[in-house]
């Protein structure tokens, strides 16, 4: 072996040793006989070094894994001898090697394990047993030998072929028949002779168990002997964690519901007189966790009992399960509401389940009652944060309390199924008891109170928001805790927690306020002071922003009071941000955008007419037109890169502020009608020179192309004097990405406009497709990726323009480019069909293509159209199918089939028998179509419905290719 390049493999080697040992590797992974280097090392002990060893397991898992049926019988023989003695080894090696050695030859009997056990290596379970004996470290071997196994067999986050899968199930089965008992006898005995001197071996032996469990004979397991000393380990401190875990996959494995039940009841009988259901006076949380785990898998275990008793009609029998699950619950109570949420998280599930077996029953008794009730103080008392909760920084142990809160959710809204009266009336006592002194009570119990009611709305669903009509007691209970909520004062507690409960609450229940609208002043003043968006919290900022704009959208009718009043409060709120360093704004450009989106709302759905609108709207808009004049000019004239950047970065935001604006408009509020198309217009004229800016091209272009985007919907054809001029700044040095995103916007222009457009369109057509294709032509590296996919997208996005014009019936749009340029067109229509492997733009082709003969294919057609039908649009039906690229198992691709098959379609329609006579003498002859398949696709293509014909071309070329 190359000593020079085993230096390397020591963790503190430098790069170039490293380097060295890696490509080593390599090279021995290829080399035929390296292995035998390494099996020769490993038996004979070559080197004490560890990571060499390591080295050389790597080197034969590699060997047994990717290249073991190239090795001759002897070979292979070589192999499995090493491993036995290497193993034999390390049963007289005065120190045990390094764990990581240990798992990695453990990984490679295993892969050798399921290679040979089916043919040359049926006794390798008694060849392993007979080497190790009951040698402490030979039993550590074996039992880290049966793990790697199961991982190997079923764990299902290794992912087999189907071929593997079924190799896995057969050795399973064999093993079943053959050595499982043997395999079972063994653990025992380790089991019985280590218990007092090896824990370290026990808790192994225990995992195996547990993980062997889930696919043998359970009788094997869950029989006296075996449970008594399972049970004896659960009194043993460095035990009991294996132990329950053992315990728990024995509980959970399926088997018949009446014996699950017996099994179960044995194992609580025990548990229980052992003193295990006392969990008050254990300390050890990390066991109570496990023990929790076990009580959870046996409350469920019992549950699926019932409920199969139930649906085979054994009532005596489900009867019984009911009782023995009753007498569960105590004890899930108790971890349930343990200080520990792990604890009270593993519990959850039998929890939920308990809650749906009520659910199910006609009559609940006292105690399944009171059940509810204490199951329902738990969830309260649990939701609640604890002391140590860091709101400012949220870490690990914050987002687990919020996944175990999700948990907890779960349970109150099956609480709220099984018994809505008991949910309705807790909360209610809970939020009128808190908020009559919230100036004294903790935070954690203020939120908690305040969370509750929101949840109420998830719990208690109804269509809409309607809380506040239909059930009178629900309506009138919930209107009762709403007006507790917004009288008391509670938006004031100096807590983030309390007060981002607040909003939420009183946004989820916006509809309140329609019912009583004179508590709107003060939460608006809320929302509009230091409790809101003056915050000192920039999260709460933050998240009032978003939900002061759901609240102003929300209740617009209910706003016309307080318009001018809200919009001078907010005024400094919509101040455009300097690109300033060090300067702090109370709200990001995304929280502002919240902002503006609530102004633009207050003012379109106000009562006020068309001309106070206007000015309000002005208002709103002139100083952001203002200043972003200002900042273009310090823009054009900015030397340093990241000063350029963060001005373009202002530039875009205040566009993207006077677009948010105009999302409040609709059919029945227009711009037009509220007099606003003025204000909008001026807007273009400000935000329109920065396209021919030559800085910071794809911030500027991006923001201002959204906006003609909105304008296009909101001002409708008052944008049309400004596309010209817009169009031809965005197509001057445009890279694919530029191209790509201005298509959309020529789209929405011509499907919007139409005829209207033609004339611009003439115009700009030949412009930005001879930009188009000078992109798409520019060489690139043949392993370059990205502008691969830059060059797809963008050829995806021409042939969708070309369908929109010719979809919108403009097709003179293409017929006016002059003869060649008509030519040009049409060519790269039918490349695209046939020549590129990309199933999206070919079904737009095909569509386009279907489209163009509609229009021109008939007698009075374009001239040379209708043999520009038979020397290109017919072939490329059947070469784009033919290609071997075209696979028809994918989805994508046999809509671009479907599409081909209108095409031809609509040909026939066009052409009539001409058609059928050159498919039928000229052109499928020419493919060698054999005569009678020839007839069969004439007679398909002549079917009066669509749909036979689609079919019948998936099997005409699914035949057709090899």
């Amino acid at each position: 072996m190359d000593e020079q390049a085993l230096l390397g493999l020591n963790p503190n080697a430098d790069s170039d040793f490293r380097q060295r040992a890696l490509a080593y590797f390599e090279q021995l992974k290829i080399s035929p006989d390296a292995w035998q280097v390494c099996a020769e090392a490993l038996a004979q002990k070559t080197h004490s070094d560890d990571h060499i060893k390591f080295f050389c397991f790597q080197v034969l898992e590699h060997q047994v894994k990717y290249k073991y049926s190239e090795l001759s019988t002897a070979q292979q023989q070589l192999i499995r001898e090493t491993l036995l003695s290497w193993l034999q080894a390390q049963m007289l090696n005065p120190q045990p090697e390094k764990t990581f050695i240990r798992n990695k030859a453990a990984q490679v009997f295993a892969l050798l394990f399921v290679t040979e056990y089916l043919t040359k290596w049926p006794k390798f379970f008694f060849d392993i047993l007979s080497v190790v004996d009951l040698n402490p470290r030979g039993v550590d071997l074996y039992l880290r030998i049966l793990m790697a196994i199961d991982s190997e067999l079923v764990d299902r986050d290794v992912v087999h072929t189907s071929e593997e899968a079924r190799r896995n199930t057969l050795i399973k089965d064999t093993m079943r028949e053959q050595c499982i008992p043997n395999l079972v006898e063994s653990w025992y005995q380790i089991l019985h002779n280590y218990q007092y001197t090896n824990s370290e071996v026990l808790c192994q032996c225990l995992e195996v168990v547990g993980a062997y469990v889930s696919w043998i004979d359970l009788s094997l397991i869950a029989n006296d002997r075996f449970i008594n000393m399972l049970l004896s380990h659960m009194s043993v401190e460095v035990l009991r964690e294996e132990a329950c875990d053992c315990l728990f996959e024995i509980v959970n494995k399926g088997m018949d519901p009446v014996e699950k039940m017996k099994l179960v009841e044995s194992l609580c009988q025990v548990l229980q007189t052992a003193g295990f259901f006392s969990i008050d006076q254990e300390e050890d949380l990390d066991f109570v966790a496990r023990f929790s785990k076990l009580v959870n898998g046996m409350g469920q275990s019992l549950i699926v009992s019932w409920t199969k008793l139930i649906k085979n009609g054994a009532a005596k029998n489900a009867q019984e399960a009911l009782e023995a699950i009753e007498t569960k619950v105590p004890l899930m109570l108790q971890l349930l509401v343990h200080e520990d949420d792990d604890i009270s998280s593993n519990i959850i599930g039998f929890c939920y389940d308990y809650l749906h077996i009520l659910k199910q029953l006609s009559v609940l008794s006292d105690q399944q009652k009171a059940n509810i009730e204490a199951i329902m103080l738990a969830v309260m008392k649990k939701l609640t944060y604890d002391e140590e909760y860091n709101f400012e920084n949220e870490g690990e142990d914050e987002a687990m309390f919020v996944e175990y809160r999700k948990q907890l959710k779960l349970l109150l809204d099956r609480l709220a199924q099984v018994s809505p009266e008991l949910v309705l009336a807790s909360v209610r006592r809970v939020l009128s008891a808190t908020l009559q002194n919230w100036q004294t009570t903790r935070f954690m119990e203020v939120e908690v109170a305040v969370r509750l009611l929101y949840m109420l709305a998830e719990a208690l669903p109804v269509s809409h928001g309607a809380h506040f009509s239909g059930d009178v007691s629900k309506a009138s209970a919930l209107q009762d805790m709403m007006r507790t909520l917004v009288t008391s004062g509670v938006s004031s507690y100096q807590h983030t927690s309390v007060t981002l409960e607040f909003f939420e609450t009183v946004v989820r229940y916006e509809k309140f306020f329609t019912v009583e609208p004179q508590h709107i002043p003060c939460v608006l003043m809320a929302f509009l002071d230091h409790r809101g968006l003056w915050h000192s919290s920039a999260k709460v900022r933050s998240r009032t922003a978003y939900l002061f704009s759901r609240f102003v959208k929300s209740l617009n009718k209910q706003m016309n009071p307080f318009i001018e009043d809200i919009l001078n409060r907010i005024q400094d709120l919509l101040t455009l941000s300097p690109p300033e360093n060090g300067y702090q704004s109370l709200l990001s450009s995304d929280d502002q955008l919240f902002i503006y989106e609530a102004a633009g709302a207050l003012i379109v759905s106000s009562d006020y007419p068309a001309e106070n609108k206007r000015a309000l709207m002005k208002d709103l808009l002139t100083p952001l037109m203002e200043r972003f004049k200002v900042l273009l000019e310090k823009l054009m004239m900015a030397q340093d890169e990241e000063r350029q950047a963060s001005l373009a970065d202002s530039l875009s935001h205040a566009v993207g502020f006077a677009s948010r604006t105009s999302k409040a408009f609709s059919n029945k509020q227009t711009v037009k009608q509220c007099g606003c198309s003025e204000v909008y217009l001026d807007c273009l004229q400000t935000f329109l020179p920065a396209l021919s800016c030559p800085l910071q091209k794809d911030t500027l272009r991006s923001g201002v192309r959204t906006f003609l985007h909105r304008m296009i919907i909101c001002l409708e054809e008052e944008v049309l004097p400004f596309i010209p001029s817009a169009s031809e700044h965005m197509l001057k040095d445009c890279e694919a990405k530029d191209l790509q995103e201005f298509i959309p916007l020529i789209n929405q222009i011509t499907a919007k406009f139409k005829i209207q457009v033609s004339p611009f369109l003439q115009q700009m057509f030949m412009p930005l497709l001879h930009a188009i294709f000078e992109v798409l032509l520019r060489p690139a590296e043949d392993n370059d990726q990205s502008a691969a996919l830059e060059k797809q997208m963008l050829r995806r996005s021409y042939f969708a323009f070309l369908q929109t014009v010719t979809g919108s019936g403009m097709s003179e749009v293409i017929a006016n480019q002059g003869a060649e340029n008509v030519e040009r067109v049409l060519v790269t229509v039918i490349q695209g069909a046939v020549e590129y492997p990309d199933p999206i733009a070919q079904k737009t082709c095909f569509i386009i293509l279907s489209k163009l003969v509609e229009l021109w294919g008939g007698k009075d057609g374009p001239v040379g159209f209708a043999d520009f039908v038979y020397k290109h649009i017919v072939p490329a039906c059947f070469l784009a199918p033919l290609k071997q690229t075209f696979d028809l198992a994918d989805a994508q691709t046999v809509l671009a089939l479907s599409e081909c098959a209108v095409t031809l379609k609509t040909i026939h329609l066009k052409r009539g028998p001409e058609c059928v006579q050159y498919l039928q003498q000229e052109y499928l002859p020419s493919l060698q179509v054999a005569p009678e398949i020839i007839q069969e696709f004439c007679q398909a293509l002549q079917q009066p419905d669509a749909k036979v014909f689609k079919n019948y071309l998936k099997v005409f070329f699914q035949r057709a290719k090899p």
